[in-house]
């Protein structure tokens, strides 16, 4: 009965916008969530809807995908596919922040450096550290591009390139940029060193000692490092846990606090995993064009938990105002620390100040990423890692549900593995990771989000790694110790 249910429904599946995968897991979805398919019943296996519904066994083979990250439907060995059991809810949402409209002085950088040397102790549970796990990574393929490499160029690869960066790293990224809404030529790309160096870079073009950068609220603590490092001032802008910056907040400070520049990360933002609608990103854009201030955005896009990768801000800037900033530190290769910018009217001066920091960037990494992307490697590891991430999300978000205090909320990202949760008022986040960190797990206190140590009750976990029972047990374990605390 449920198969013919099913069948019915699809047939009068409706012609709109998206992948016709998405729109079977749409509607299948929909069946699940209103109770027509019930938790524990079988639903057509892959061949038997391909087969009555005419579809490709791809299509449906990337739609069961799709419900399997969202949690809907579990493949039982030698079975099929079945609904998941709900044997759990979510929690709620963060609401809404409520930073101060003043601009402030930034004072994070002694507070950021604890946390961050407690995570260098390797027998660590690690829920501190916001990258994929070692074991997501595609390392031994990297490694032999690398030595490959090495042996063909043996002078290239002991040498540096100076801005803009080696040409053959720039075209490949020029390409994969129009994934992401955005037009690129290879000369209007700057490779730097990793992600945080573009970041520093693009600041330093656009502002000065003294001026006022907008930031989201909560926002990554490397731009708050940054900010004080460089004696700016940050106006933290109310940021909503889904959809990203409140633009209507933000039109009111960009006056009232003199707002020399922006720094958003509109795509799965870092700690919140927001991810602004496309028209929201127009809107932005074109609110600061207006007014002439820069927009310098930290991309994440490239971890959508299903779907297409959403559009970068910078695929709407049509007068050079957005300075794009990217790396394969977040995906591919944090050691190799390879990132880039795409600074816009503002690209001769990074190069200059990208020369003065740091000379160049070395050829070798490059060169073995280019040739990594060439091949197809990337694509192929990217969807892994995406369905990864999701499973890994679903998996902290239900443990948290299930060991943590009454009164706990949690963000919901569509992207990324950072998970932003809000603990009861009676929880003081530092003391917690402190505690914590006692009992060899790693998580990361919300102070350091904030240029003034707000989110005393907030921590950060990353998802990053592969769902262990020894994770599930360290969240259990810091369940305990709140409870302990009061």
């Amino acid at each position: 009965m449920a198969t013919e249910t099913l069948i019915s429904h699809l047939a009068a599946l409706p012609e709109s916008r998206g992948w016709l995968y998405e729109r079977v897991a749409l509607r299948i979805g929909e069946l699940i969530e209103h109770g027509t398919l019930r938790p524990g019943e079988r639903i057509p296996s892959v061949r038997q809807l391909s087969r009555q519904e005419q579809l490709s066994i791809a299509t449906v083979t990337q739609a069961y995908r799709v419900l399997e990250n969202r949690g809907l439907i579990e493949a039982r060995p030698q079975s099929g596919y079945y609904v998941r059991p709900r044997i759990w809810s979510q929690p709620p949402e963060p609401a809404k922040s409520q930073p101060s409209p003043s601009a402030t002085r930034v004072s994070v950088n002694d507070l950021v450096m604890e946390v961050l040397q407690a995570n260098h102790d390797p027998t660590l549970i690690v829920f501190g550290a916001a990258r994929p796990g070692t074991e997501l990574l595609p390392t031994v393929q990297l490694n032999r591009t690398l030595a490959s490499v090495a042996r063909r160029y043996p002078r290239e690869s002991n040498t540096s390139d100076v801005p803009p960066g080696h040409l053959k790293l720039r075209t490949q990224i020029a390409r994969r940029a129009m994934e992401s809404g955005c037009t690129l030529a290879p000369d209007e790309i700057v490779v730097t060193c990793g992600c945080q160096e573009a970041l520093n870079l693009c600041l330093r073009a656009v502002a000065k000692a003294g001026d006022t950068i907008a930031i989201e609220s909560p926002t990554y603590y490397g731009i708050l490092q940054i900010i004080e490092s460089l004696g700016m001032k940050a106006c933290e802008v109310p940021t909503f846990p889904r959809h990203g910056v409140c633009l209507d907040e933000l039109e009111k400070r960009l006056t009232r606090c003199k707002i020399k520049a922006c720094v958003f990360s509109p795509n799965f933002s870092n700690p919140l995993g927001s991810c602004m609608p496309d028209e929201k990103k127009q809107r932005l854009v074109e609110l600061l064009a207006r007014r002439g201030i820069p927009l310098i955005e930290d991309d994440n896009g490239n971890l959508p938990h299903s779907g297409d990768r959403p559009k970068a801000a910078k695929a709407f800037d049509r007068q050079g105002m957005v300075l794009l900033c990217d790396s394969f530190t977040k995906t591919l290769a944090p050691g190799l620390r390879v990132g880039w910018t795409a600074p816009g009217r503002f690209q001769t001066r990074v190069e200059h100040l990208k020369f003065i920091s740091t000379v160049g960037t070395g050829t070798l990494p490059q060169m073995a990423i280019a040739e990594f992307l060439a091949n197809g490697g990337y694509d192929h590891h990217l969807r892994k890692l995406r369905r990864a991430l999701a499973d890994q999300v679903r998996c902290a978000t239900q443990a948290i549900a299930k060991y943590f205090p009454d009164g706990t909320k949690v963000t919901r990202p569509t992207g990324g593995h950072v998970l932003w949760v809000e603990l009861p008022p009676r929880i003081n986040s530092l003391e917690l990771f402190r505690r914590a960190l006692a009992e060899k797990i790693s998580i990361t206190p919300g102070p350091i989000f904030s240029p003034k140590q707000k989110y005393q009750n907030f921590i950060r976990l990353s998802c990053g790694d592969p769902w262990t029972e020894a994770l599930d047990q360290a969240l259990r374990r810091l369940g305990e110790i709140m409870r302990e605390m009061g």
